[in-house]
Formats: structure tokens, C-alpha cells, sequence
């Protein structure tokens, strides 16, 4: 990797401001679900299908562009992330029924993906010494960029304003980091350490095929949970947007100070404490109501606030011949999974519905009841992963035990 004229600092900050885009999407979209619904005459599990579009493009693209990051390196790959926002987001305001919905929400996932494929492997190569650590600050702007998002939402709503002007919105920021890409000095690769092949044969590895899995659980954990909080927690008494507001401010707090955490549990230990919280904050949120859902979601928000860059950087650390591809697929395995279970957890919300509303017991919200069920369902999730995790912290232990015996023979 050449450096003249290359400012990792600057990087960084673009990275931060694309991810920044991401993030709103997820927020202004979950924020929005409800007058999509409304408007386009659209059930939950429609909207479920539309919202899979978000989450199956950031596979896509994370696929293509964790095969293809070798060859066309990061500056290339955030043009097509611009390209790809501008048009997703300008078909969405220009959406006038399903289908186009579906199309532009595919546009945006695709976006989403090649920032990803772009920025984790740049990051990893800038820092090589806190790959980890540095990869949980970037994600600050993952939950950072949600906070905004939704407090934009809540603020537009309020207000009166259209959802066709919460989506302009995120075009400034697309704007800025996308002119920002096109001036900047990306570094160019000399020579490549680890073939795209390498990369491949990695994929194949019992380890990472280990933490592919474990990333569709947590990433449907935290994920799914975000962009259907509107329509799961409307009747609780509490305010949905105020509540993903304060979820992803503390998951930004939280990833901002990951690294003394991170070097004392290590990756594997901050994993399954992760997946203990979770599960006890999806279970609380599950049968509270009022005031509690705030406390509620205050544990759950601890819970998956590592869960995403803690997976990327134990893939860059622990299996690093899998190079730029094993960070793009770890991701991508996550998302998809995420756009397989949304229309499903869609049915699952319209299903309760149906069936709290059959049984009309007075002073019972049929809405809570359904809210409420789901979670319950959704607990499922993170309760596979605390054996799995704990299962990977004996196994890392272990493995670090005989690297230090090697080392001393």
C-alpha cells in the first residue's frame, strides 16, 4: 500500500460520514413503515418484503465487493456506494406503490453493502496494530448515524412533514461524502499480500463458517429488532423512536470506549456477555410496558452494541488470510439473514394481531399483546447464542493456552 499523499485520518472521517448514510436509512425507513403502510395500503408482511430489498442488496454488494476489493480497492468501490445512494434514494421519493419500493430499497441495500465492502478492510489495513478497536469506532456512526436518523424522523413526523421529505433528507450527507471520495487520495496496493483465492479457500474454514453463523443471529438480534420497533412497541406506552434513539446512542457511547474492554475480555468473552444481555433485554422488553421499556431497552442496547464490529474485527484478527473478503462475507452473512427472517417476523406481527384481536379482553391493547408476542419469539436468538458463544471462549482460551506452551518449548 503506497502512503504519499494518502491521510488516514481523512479516510476515516469519509468512512464515517458514508456509514453515517447507512445508518439513517435504517432509522428514517423503520421511522417511516407506518405511512408507507398507510399510503400504499401496504399489510406488514408487504412491508416486510420491502424491507428484505435493504437487507438482501447489503449482501449483494458486500459479496461483490469483498471478491473484487483486491482489484478495484476502496475509493471505487465508495463511488459505487454514491452512485448507488443517489438512486436509491431518489426512487424512493418517486415511489408510487410496491414494487417501486421494492426496487429502490434494493438500490439503498446495495449502497449500504459496498460501504461496508469498502470501509472495513480500508480501516483494518490503516490500523493494523487495533484492527478491532478502530473497526468498533467506525461503527460508532452505525448507531451514531441512528440516533440522528430517527430523531429526524420523529422531529419530521411530528411536524407534519411527508416521508418523501425524510428520504431527500439523506441526500445531503450522501452528497458530502461522496464529493469528499472523489477528491481524496485513496491508497493504491503495490502487490497483494493474500490472493483472492487465499481469501476463498478461508471462507471454508471450520472457524469461519463457525462465526457465519453466529453472525445471522446476531445481526437478526440487533437488526430486525431496530426496523420493526415502531410497529412492535407502538402500543406500549412508550415511544418507539425515542426508545431506537436511545438503544443506539448508547450502542455509539458504548463502541466509542470498546477498546479497554475488548483488551480485557477479549473478543470472544465480550461476544457471550453480549449475548447474556441481549437475551435478558429482548426477554424484559417482551413483557414491559411504560417506564420499564426505557430500562428494558437500556439492557438490550448494551447487549448488541458489540455484537457487529466486535464479529469484524475477531474475523480480521483470527482469520486474517481471509483478507477483505472474510470482513465483506461475515457482514453479508449477517444481512441476509436479516432479509430472510423480515418478512417473517412481518407475518409473525400481522398473525398476532389477528389473533389479539380475536380475543378482545377489555383494557388489553391487542397491538401490545401482539408487540409483546413477538419479542417473546425473538428471544430465540440470542438465547442460541450464548452456548455458541460460550462455546467459542473455552475454544479461543484453549487455543491461546497452547500457543503459549508452543511458544515456550
Amino acid at each position: 500500500m503506497t502512503e504519499s499523499n494518502v491521510n488516514a485520518s481523512r479516510l476515516f472521517l469519509i468512512s464515517c460520514i458514508a456509514l453515517t448514510v447507512t445508518a439513517m436509512t435504517f432509522a428514517i425507513r423503520a421511522g417511516i413503515l407506518g405511512q408507507l403502510g398507510t399510503d400504499f395500503k401496504l399489510s406488514s408482511e408487504e412491508l416486510g418484503w420491502i424491507n428484505s430489498m435493504a437487507f438482501l442488496g447489503f449482501p449483494l454488494a458486500m459479496m461483490f465487493g469483498g471478491g473484487l476489493y483486491n482489484a478495484l480497492g476502496a475509493k471505487k468501490l465508495l463511488v459505487i456506494a454514491f452512485v448507488c445512494h443517489l438512486l436509491g434514494l431518489t426512487l424512493t421519493i418517486t415511489a408510487s406503490g410496491f414494487w417501486g419500493l421494492f426496487i429502490s430499497s434494493l438500490f439503498v441495500g446495495f449502497a449500504n453493502g459496498s460501504v461496508e465492502a469498502s470501509c472495513n478492510p480500508l480501516i483494518a489495513d490503516s490500523y493494523p496494530k487495533k484492527k478491532t478497536a478502530m473497526l468498533n469506532k467506525f461503527h460508532v456512526w452505525f448507531p451514531g448515524g441512528i440516533v440522528i436518523g430517527s430523531l429526524v424522523s420523529k422531529f419530521m413526523t411530528d411536524a407534519g412533514m411527508g416521508w418523501q421529505m425524510q428520504i431527500g433528507i439523506m441526500l445531503l450527507p450522501t452528497v458530502v461524502y461522496g464529493v469528499m471520495t472523489l477528491k481524496e487520495v485513496f491508497p493504491t496496493f503495490e502487490e497483494v499480500t493474500e490472493s483472492t483465492a487465499t481469501n476463498f479457500k478461508a471462507l471454508f474454514s471450520p472457524l469461519f463458517l463457525f462465526m457465519a453463523f453466529c453472525m445471522t443471529l446476531t445481526a437478526t438480534s440487533e437488526l430486525a429488532t431496530g426496523q420493526w420497533i415502531n410497529s412492535i412497541l407502538g402500543a406500549s406506552g412508550a415511544s418507539p423512536m425515542i426508545i431506537l434513539a436511545l438503544i443506539t446512542g448508547l450502542m455509539a457511547v458504548g463502541r466509542y470506549f470498546a477498546g479497554p474492554l475488548v483488551h480485557r475480555l477479549n473478543p470472544s468473552g465480550v461476544l457471550f456477555v453480549s449475548a447474556v444481555l441481549t437475551t435478558l433485554g429482548l426477554y424484559s422488553l417482551s413483557i414491559a410496558t411504560g417506564g420499564m421499556v426505557y430500562l428494558s431497552a437500556i439492557i438490550f442496547a448494551i447487549g448488541v452494541t458489540y455484537f457487529w464490529p466486535t464479529m469484524i474485527g475477531f474475523v480480521a484478527e483470527n482469520i486474517p488470510e481471509s483478507g477483505a473478503l472474510g470482513m465483506s462475507m461475515i457482514g453479508g452473512a449477517g444481512m441476509f439473514a436479516v432479509s430472510m427472517w423480515n418478512p417473517v417476523i412481518g407475518q409473525w406481527i400481522d398473525e398476532a394481531r389477528a389473533t389479539a384481536a380475536t380475543k378482545l379482553v377489555p383494557g388489553v391493547n391487542p397491538e401490545l399483546v401482539a408487540g409483546q408476542e413477538v419479542l417473546s419469539t425473538m428471544v430465540v436468538f440470542p438465547a442460541i447464542l450464548i452456548v455458541a458463544f460460550g462455546i467459542l471462549y473455552v475454544f479461543m482460551k484453549k487455543q491461546k493456552a497452547q500457543a503459549v506452551v508452543a511458544e515456550a518449548a
